[in-house]
């Protein structure tokens, strides 16, 4: 299907001119003087930047494209995002105000580098820094795919899409180097203002277009087509399924490298505890996109790709102005993500293996500039392994989550579990970590979601294991400090 040039020359000017705003963001030198300035940008944020930028992290262009397209072939498994997303953020509530505090006072700007100082292990802070630096490059190739995808529909006929893609990727590795973690705050508060606006103004008008009203298109849906408004009791994808997989993302969602990037970001830790409450907002635009697949099934001609599903319907809905506000919107949820991401990876890599392993007695000066070249290293990977293996993104980002889950032990247990070993904790979360793998490469998961499965088996080897090393735990300040703050962590910080 022809492109828009209209449509293309909206989503190019607006893209462009956020970009710009993002290196304008990061014009002061200070927010290139040291790892935490440019990862964390010092811990200065309020609650309000923190819910934009959290809120541009975890909901990306993969979030609204992949629920439309869930939806469109799998009916209300596509719910699954809701549920997972409120056990999160009722969790955090919980241990995200400690583990800022204690990473406040140490300075710490990874979940590996929390590990390291709570174990005394950089082994087990290097198997974190990894894991999560592997599991974060499918996750950033979808951004890749959601701009890709975008730039198809609008750009066909226009453009050449793979070397668009390319220099898009590339400016944002450029403001990102540039500004640090900035940028994409700044310019996160431009994107979620188009997505309050753009999708909501979507998922009142589309039914309406195609309709005539909601209440109509739900009549037609469930008329026409009832299973997808169930969730199948049987297969490998019903309701074990759901509640596994709903369970698991939601304690993997702060696992993620990006994800621990926006909350270190906080100046306190009640801005944390506000955003937990707020942050469940974006769930009114999850729910009411989902709906957008049911109404794409209904109104696209059978065979369309449903990766496309969301972007075709907007297509054939509306003139070009509309679909370049649109794409645009889609478009800034794949970049600045995908920023914040490369934030997150470079920052795990700098820290946990170069100066951990590498080269220990490394400057300041020098690993703050490793750290920003890192961003160039892990977008250009992103990039190739993309355009390599285009039709395994999908699949290798929802591995990912299963294998990003199997650090919750050695993150959440260990701060409220004093006994905690580090050698019980390394055993579990290697024991999950091939009992996942093994589970996704054999394709036996019974109609459970994967990671649950390395998770069982991670908790269960934590367990039982512990005991044997209880005695080799010695007391240290940071334990004092770390459990002398288990009273306390639920007042207020300034």
């Amino acid at each position: 299907m022809q492109g828009n040039l209209t449509a293309l020359l909206i989503t190019g000017i607006i893209v462009l001119g956020v970009v710009l705003f993002g290196f304008l963001s990061g014009r002061d030198k200070t927010n290139r003087s040291s790892v935490e300035e440019w990862s964390v940008g010092g811990r200065r944020f309020g609650t309000l930047l923190v819910w934009f930028l959290v809120g541009a992290d975890l909901y990306t262009a993969y979030t609204f494209l992949g629920l439309t397209s869930t939806a469109y072939t799998g009916g209300s498994l596509a719910f699954f995002a809701i549920p997972y997303t409120i056990i999160a953020y009722f969790i955090s509530y919980f241990f995200l105000p400690k583990l800022w505090k204690f990473s406040k006072n140490h300075k710490i700007t990874t979940l590996a580098d929390y590990a390291k100082l709570r174990f005394n292990s950089k082994f087990l802070s290097f198997l974190i820094a990894v894991v999560g630096v592997l599991m974060l490059i499918p996750y950033i190739d979808l951004q890749l795919a959601g701009i890709q995808d975008t730039l198809t529909v609008a750009g066909t006929g226009f453009i050449n899409v793979k070397v668009v893609v390319i220099v898009s990727f590339l400016l944002v590795a450029l403001f990102t180097f540039f500004s640090g973690i900035k940028g994409p705050t700044y310019t996160a508060v431009i994107k979620d203002i188009l997505v309050w606006v753009i999708m909501l103004f979507l998922v009142v008008n589309l039914p309406i277009i195609h309709f005539g009203s909601w209440g109509a298109m739900i009549d037609k849906v469930a008329t026409d087509s009832p299973q997808l408004l169930t969730i199948p009791t049987s297969g490998p994808k019903g309701i074990p399924w759901f509640l596994t997989a709903s369970l698991v993302s939601g304690l993997a969602l702060f696992m993620w490298a990006h994800a621990a990037t926006g909350v270190f970001t906080a100046k306190s830790a009640d801005a944390l505890r506000k955003n937990a409450v707020f942050l469940p907002l974006y769930n009114i635009v999850l729910i009411l996109l989902i709906f957008l697949g049911f109404v794409a099934f209904h109104v696209l001609p059978e065979g369309t790709n449903p990766r496309f599903a969301l972007l075709n319907l907007i297509q054939v809905s509306y003139g070009g102005v509309v679909q370049g506000l649109a794409y645009s919107t889609i478009a800034l949820a794949s970049l600045i993500p995908c920023s914040i991401m490369a934030i997150g990876a470079s920052n795990l890599f700098a820290n946990n293996i170069y100066r951990d392993l590498i080269n220990p007695n490394v400057q300041p000066a020098q690993l703050t500039l490793v750290t920003r070249c890192m961003v160039f290293v892990v977008i250009g990977l992103a990039l190739v392994f993309g355009m390599v293996f285009p039709s395994a993104l999908v699949s290798l980002q929802l591995l990912g989550v299963s294998g990003m889950v199997q650090i919750f032990p050695a993150i959440v247990f260990s701060l409220f579990w004093k006994k905690q070993t580090k050698e019980a904790t390394t055993a579990g979360l290697l024991v999950g970590l091939v009992v996942t793998f093994t589970v996704y490469a054999t394709g036996k998961s019974f109609g459970i979601y994967e990671g649950f499965w390395g998770l069982l088996a991670n908790v269960v080897v934590t367990v039982v294991l512990n005991p044997l090393f209880v005695s080799r735990i010695k007391n240290n300040p940071i334990l004092d400090q770390l459990f002398g703050l288990h009273q306390n962590h639920l007042k207020k910080d300034a």
